[in-house]
C-alpha cells in the first residue's frame, strides 16, 4: 500500500487522537476548579498577641528562651489554628504600650491579647493613676477589637513603700475585675523568693526559670485558645 492509499485512515486516526487530546485539554481546567470548590480553603491562623516588657521580651536571653517562645512552641504543637506574635519591648511603660496597642491590633487582628505591663511604671515610681488609665485603655481596645484579654500583674520591693506598692498591685486586681478578664497576679510568683532564678541585675529571670514563667502564665491562658 503506498502513502496516498494509506492517508485516509491515518488522517481519520490524527483525527481522533487530536480530538481526545482536545477533549482532555477543556477537561482539566474544569476539573481543576471542582478540586478546588470541593478544598476548604484553609482557616488564617488565629494571633494571640503578647504587649509585654523585658521581662516577655527575653531580656538576657536567646530569642528562644524567653516564656512568650516557650508559650509559642506549646501552642504550636497543642493547639493547632493558633500562633503567638510577641510584640513585647525592653523598657516598655504602659504609655509605651497604650500608644502602639492600636496599631498592633490593626497590624495582627488578635483574637487573644495578654498585657504584661507596668514593671517599668513601678521602678520609676510614676503615677499610679496614670498606669491605671494606660493599661486600661489598652483593655478597652482589645475589647472593642472582639478579643479576650488577659492582664499579668506585677508587684513592687517594699522600698517604694507600702502605699505604693498596694496601691500598685491592686490597680491590676482591680482592673481585671473592673472588665470581667483573665487574670494572672504576679508574673513571678513560681520564681520569686529564689535568688538563683534570676540575672545578675536581680530583675530578669534566668533561662532556666522561664518555663516555670511558661506554666504560671498557661493557667490562665490556655482556656481562651478555645
Amino acid at each position: 500500500m503506498g502513502y496516498a492509499a494509506a492517508r485516509g485512515p491515518l488522517q481519520c486516526a490524527i483525527g481522533w487522537v487530536a480530538a481526545a487530546w482536545l477533549m482532555l485539554a477543556l477537561a482539566l481546567p474544569a476539573a481543576a476548579q471542582t478540586a478546588a470548590k470541593a478544598a476548604p480553603a484553609a482557616k488564617p491562623a488565629r494571633t494571640v498577641l503578647v504587649m509585654g516588657d523585658s521581662l516577655s521580651a527575653g531580656y538576657g536571653l536567646a530569642a528562644s528562651q524567653g516564656w512568650v517562645s516557650l508559650t509559642a512552641d506549646r501552642v504550636a504543637t497543642t493547639k493547632p489554628g493558633w500562633r503567638v506574635v510577641n510584640a513585647s519591648i525592653s523598657g516598655e511603660t504602659t504609655a509605651g504600650g497604650a500608644s502602639r496597642i492600636d496599631g498592633e491590633i490593626k497590624r495582627n487582628k488578635p483574637a487573644v491579647v495578654v498585657i504584661e505591663l507596668g514593671a517599668n511604671d513601678g521602678l520609676r515610681g510614676l503615677p499610679l493613676a496614670q498606669s491605671r488609665a494606660n493599661l486600661d485603655r489598652m483593655i478597652r481596645a482589645s475589647k472593642a477589637a472582639g478579643a479576650k484579654v488577659l492582664l499579668i500583674g506585677m508587684r513592687m520591693p517594699p522600698n517604694l513603700g507600702r502605699e505604693y506598692t498596694q496601691g500598685f498591685s491592686d490597680n491590676f486586681a482591680a482592673l481585671a475585675k473592673q472588665h470581667g478578664i483573665a487574670f494572672v497576679p504576679f508574673l513571678l510568683e513560681p520564681i520569686a523568693l529564689d535568688r538563683n532564678a534570676f540575672q545578675d541585675d536581680n530583675l530578669h529571670p534566668v533561662a532556666n526559670a522561664q518555663p516555670k514563667l511558661r506554666d504560671h502564665v498557661w493557667t490562665q491562658l490556655a482556656p481562651l485558645l478555645q
